[in-house]
């Protein structure tokens, strides 16, 4: 099979099936890219999750992209993104015309991703928290991002961990993982090239133009840069420039509540937008915008990511960033997942069966999802 298309197809499985938000992403991506296929590393795959959740923009996708860029370069980059991506998007753009707001069996869903994100967790910290250091990092990451949320508590727990393997840790010669990279630093350097032009020059050029499609391409397009902290930091960005001028609040609420339905990345609700704007072609504009930020940027630090991981003391770095990044994930585990989902006994013991089934019997993620999903139409309608 031709390597593009095979990463487009199990890219396409994942965006069929990940439901429960960027967290849970990163556990169904480690479940498929790293235990099953062995795409890469756990080393490098947990390495790889710290430098995406560093980057502005939706870091599960990020992680898919870098991912494919790994096995296919930038044309893997892309198939992976649109595998992953296209699910959803295509959901949320018949969802504009067809799906109610609210559907009330995505809490079998839900329960999924809270058993997918703790098997993620348990799997992440037996190769990364390893002495009580890492898990004094974990512990104070996790308490940050659960008492002190702000829109900068994310990149502060990151350098601050980094600052702290620094100072702590001792490595030896074994770097940890190593990975092929099919990008040249050129084409990293045109990449942040592009990046600042299109953030420069849209703007610009909706402005002397006049066209309302530029204008809207160039909204997403800051959108998609500017966020830090998960996708759903982008909700109050797309609210400031798309409502009262492009759709009204009401269905701009009603396309959020759909977003939690569909899987996929939460960044493809502005495909939601876009439909609501102009239609189909509407809705995958918004998705090439809003979302060509995040490739550009993971194209143009891949090339230079392995000679940093090489370094000794990057790597003293990436230890303190990577038990920082279990914190942080757990955080996300507890709030909002855990606090969204979970809600009485009956949600307690079906999460403790979804999680059974996926840590101690092994189902594949697949097969988890499609129980969570008889679960919700049966107890949840």
């Amino acid at each position: 099979m031709n390597r593009t298309l095979e990463i487009f197809i199990v890219a396409l499985k994942l965006g069929i099936t990940s439901f429960g938000g960027p967290t849970a992403h990163l556990g169904y991506f480690r479940a498929e890219y790293v235990e099953k296929r062995e795409w890469l590393s756990d080393k490098v795959y947990q390495d790889l999750v710290a430098l995406c959740q560093f980057l502005p923009g939706p870091a599960s996708s990020q992680v898919g992209m870098a991912i494919g860029m790994m096995r296919g370069g930038l044309l893997g980059g892309i198939a992976a993104f649109l595998g992953f991506t296209l699910p959803s998007v295509l959901l949320l753009i018949l969802a504009v015309r067809l799906m109610p707001p609210s559907i009330d069996w995505v809490q079998g869903l839900k329960l999924v991703a809270v058993a997918v994100v703790l098997h993620a967790l348990i799997g992440m910290a037996k190769g990364s928290l390893q002495s009580w250091q890492t898990v004094g990092i974990a512990l104070l990451a996790l308490l940050a991002c659960l008492y002190l949320s702000t829109a900068v508590t994310q990149i502060a727990v990151i350098i601050i961990s980094a600052l702290i393997g620094i100072a702590l840790f001792k490595v030896g010669s074994e770097q940890g993982g190593t990975v092929a990279l099919p990008l040249s630093r050129r084409t990293g350097i045109i990449s942040l090239a592009w990046l600042m032009i299109l953030l420069v020059g849209l703007p610009v050029c909706a402005n002397l133009l006049q066209n309302d499609w530029l204008t809207v391409f160039d909204k997403f397009y800051r959108s998609g840069l500017l966020v830090f902290g998960g996708g759903h930091v982008v909700l109050p960005l797309l609210e400031r420039e798309f409502v009262p001028v492009f759709l009204e609040a009401d269905e701009f609420i009603a396309g959020y509540g759909l977003a939690q339905a569909v899987p996929g990345p939460l960044f493809t609700f502005a495909s939601y937008i876009g439909a609501v704007i102009g239609g189909l072609w509407g809705g995958l504009l918004a998705m090439v915008a809003i979302f060509l930020p995040a490739f550009l940027l993971v194209a143009w630090c891949l090339p230079f990511w392995q000679q940093m991981r090489e370094k000794t003391m990057m790597r003293k770095a990436l230890i303190g960033i990577n038990a920082g990044v279990i914190g942080i994930l757990a955080a996300a585990w507890i709030e909002p997942i855990i606090s969204h989902t979970l809600f009485d006994i009956k949600d307690y013991l079906l999460f403790v069966l979804l999680f059974c089934c996926l840590h101690y019997f092994k189902f594949a993620p697949w097969l988890i999802v499609l129980l969570g999903l008889v679960i919700g139409l049966v107890f949840y309608r």
